[in-house]
């Protein structure tokens, strides 16, 4: 069941979010959480550092796993995943660092990679809540449009869109990773439940194709719709073509 909550602003997006993610960790102290990256989350991720500050939130027994990270880039590049999770939650919480997970885009073997972190996260439990954004391709995670829907996780060759798109954090498109490493549709919709955040008018048209036209690999946001528990929350201007 697909739930789609709109709110006025980057702002009231990024607090609704933060409040259903906090519930969780209030509901189940030991939750996994699937964590996501890229500019949309940085305002829940600030809103949750500013409840454990509160001494609203205990992270002590979270456990994370991240969607992706870029092929090639070590976790002390400033651009690397695993780099953005510290600067941007991990550093400001009491979260073990032991439970926080992030793929090793610096494997050898990508396949064995993709092996470990699905036998990880079913290791795990598997994931209580999972976050997402969503990219202009349709992408979640890294899953970029495609003939099928990719289920195990894997190395993917990055689109064009999305190079373009992430060459904002970069000092050229060309710096940009053409590959990364990303989470399956398995581990993702079987996440007990997924909480995808859009803002800007930039996502409008890729929300209303990915959740009211039908499901297909070419957008492969759509098989959110056959998940049972989905909320979607956007900004005025990315729910703007919705119904």
């Amino acid at each position: 069941m697909i739930k789609i909550i709109k709110k006025k602003n980057y702002e009231e997006m990024s607090a609704y979010a933060a409040e259903m993610i906090a519930a969780q960790i209030l509901l189940k102290p030991c939750c996994v959480l699937g964590l996501a990256t890229g500019s949309t989350p940085l305002g829940t991720y600030s809103k949750l550092i500013e409840k454990y500050q509160a001494g609203l939130l205990d992270f002590a027994k979270v456990r994370s796993v991240n969607l992706d990270e870029y092929c090639g880039l070590s976790p002390e590049h400033d651009q690397s995943y695993h780099y953005y999770m510290k600067e941007n939650l991990f550093s400001h919480i009491n979260i073990d660092p032991d439970n926080t997970h992030v793929p090793n885009g610096m494997a050898q073997d990508m396949k064995a990679e993709g092996e470990r972190y699905d036998a990880l996260i079913a290791s795990l439990g598997g994931i209580d809540l999972q976050l997402l954004g969503i990219g202009n391709t349709g992408h979640i995670g890294f899953n970029e449009p495609d003939s099928n829907f990719p289920t195990a996780t894997h190395r993917v060759r990055l689109a064009q869109k999305t190079i373009e798109a992430n060459s904002r954090f970069f000092a050229s498109v060309d710096d940009v990773p053409k590959y990364a490493v990303t989470m399956g549709m398995t581990s993702i919709m079987s996440a007990r439940k997924i909480l995808l955040l859009a803002n800007g008018v930039s996502k409008a048209e890729i929300i209303k194709k990915s959740f009211f036209d039908s499901v297909t690999p070419q957008v492969p946001a759509s098989i959110l719709q056959l998940h049972p528990d989905v909320t979607v929350v956007v900004d005025e201007e990315a729910g703007s073509l919705l119904p």
